[in-house]
């Protein structure tokens, strides 16, 4: 069992994704940066939010099974936000791509360690 949700892989690559969502969410259009730009860091800093909430309260299996289930959803919103950006700011949708695939893999990542946390978490 990990010492810290630290060391979570989940947690290590999702932290990295936050970063560099936040970063890239600044690069469009000043008048999005409360609209859009907002909604995909706040949707991206849940993701990693998620996972260390219910880190902390991994004594109790189902709960922390719920808090990973949030941040697999935050995860689908931020690829949702992404998708958007690609639309609406072509000149951001190679950027905007490679980050999607990032969240992809990392939901993938999520979604296995939820199965591993139902199958084998010990309390």
């Amino acid at each position: 069992m990990s010492k810290s949700y630290k060391d979570l892989d989940v947690y290590k690559i999702s932290l990295d994704l936050f970063i560099k969502t936040h970063k890239f969410s600044f690069k469009m259009p000043k008048y999005e940066t409360y609209e859009l730009g907002s909604q995909i860091r706040r949707s991206a800093d849940s993701v990693n939010s998620n996972i260390v909430e219910g880190y902390g309260r991994k004594v109790y299996k189902n709960d922390f099974v719920r808090f990973l289930i949030y941040s697999h959803s935050s995860n689908d919103e931020t690829k949702n936000h992404l998708l958007k950006i690609k639309k609406l700011y072509p000149h951001l949708a190679q950027e905007a791509e490679e980050l999607e695939d990032e969240y992809h893999n990392l939901g993938g990542k999520i979604h296995k360690f939820i199965e591993y946390v139902r199958n084998n978490w010990k309390t």
